[in-house]
């Protein structure tokens, strides 16, 4: 007897990449501490660039996709671990050369599990999911700089995406003035309501300026785009800003003089939640758990089924995807094969 699950598997053909639906045998699962049942995963942007073919993220297929993953253990030979614990995971190689939460069973080492802390539900973690501890380690990064609520306004640059917009929200909630900037005219009311107090256009940040210091403007930035938008920030930054760093979609060459930095005492921040060491891990999600909980997480939430992700995957690689997109993969019960 074999148990089985259902999966979104993404299949090479020549040179395309097909995504579809398929019954799987969990004997095919790679070996493990924590077998995990899943209920949700979500969609992010490094999902659809494995569910494209990006051989960056995923070296070889088939292949299932899912950074993000959240529901209980169904087995675990690690005492830290019980059946039935509700649980997370997120980053490490989930969903890049390890099965991920697009299927309904994982199995991964135990140091990659995170208990699911007091305050948030199963869902409510998958909306927050990579997104959402990519944008609290943002967030906690720039108050370890001793960015305060006073000192003057903090940019969100792809403010409509998902770390932008639940930086926006954490920001807000925790007493920031928050400039979000966007390209997505269809995000601006969602933006105003987790608390933007003002909204820029992203040409305004994009555009290339041979000036090696510009108006200071922003106390800290939340950069999920980097290129010459993380130019324009740096050299937008007041005395002792800082901008936590943390996506690339714009571009990865920077192109900036060290006036900034020595005139300035300009910041420059790396965030990485991929292999973000266990205690912060946990400390940040225990913060997105309690006083740090935005309150318009459903707000952010569009639900999507596996059936369904085909579709999303490839708005999200056209940019025209808002918020958060949840993968729900319950009432996906296993089943014994004989």
């Amino acid at each position: 007897m074999t148990e089985t699950y259902r999966a979104y598997r993404v299949e090479a053909r020549g040179d395309r990449y097909h995504g579809g639906v398929k019954t799987l045998h969990a004997a095919e699962l790679p070996p493990g501490d924590v077998t995990i049942r899943v209920a949700y995963s979500s969609l992010n942007y490094k999902d659809a660039l494995s569910a494209s073919g990006h051989r960056g993220v995923t070296r070889s297929y088939p292949h299932t996709p899912g950074i993000d993953a959240a529901e209980f253990v169904s087995a675990s030979s690690d005492q830290r671990f019980a059946v039935g614990d509700e649980v997370i995971v997120t980053g490490f190689d989930l969903g890049m050369n390890t099965p991920g939460g697009f299927g309904g069973l994982i199995c991964v080492p135990a140091d990659w599990v995170v208990p699911l802390p007091p305050g948030l539900e199963l869902r409510e973690a998958m909306i927050l999911g990579t997104a959402g501890l990519t944008a609290g380690l943002c967030v906690d990064a720039l108050q370890r700089c001793g960015i305060e609520t006073d000192g003057g306004p903090v940019l969100v640059t792809g403010a409509s995406g998902g770390v932008g917009s639940l930086a926006v929200a954490l920001l807000a909630k925790l007493g920031y003035e928050v400039v979000a900037s966007t390209g997505t005219p269809g995000a601006h009311e969602l933006l105003t309501a987790l608390g933007a107090s003002h909204l820029i256009d992203r040409s305004e940040l994009s555009a290339v300026s041979d000036r090696p210091l510009l108006k200071g403007v922003y106390a800290g930035a939340v950069d999920t785009v980097g290129g010459h938008t993380m130019e324009s920030i740096v050299k937008s930054l007041r005395w002792g800003g800082a901008v936590a760093a943390c996506g690339l979609v714009g571009g990865v060459d920077l192109d900036l003089t060290v006036y900034p930095f020595i005139l300035r005492a300009a910041r420059l921040l790396g965030v990485d939640s991929v292999e973000c060491p266990m205690p912060l891990r946990q400390r940040i999600w225990n913060k997105l758990a309690g006083e740090w909980k935005p309150e318009w997480l459903e707000r952010l939430a569009t639900e999507v089924t596996l059936e369904g992700l085909s579709t999303s995957i490839d708005a999200m690689l056209r940019g025209e995807t808002v918020g958060r997109l949840v993968v729900t993969l319950e009432g996906e019960s296993s089943s014994r094969d004989v």
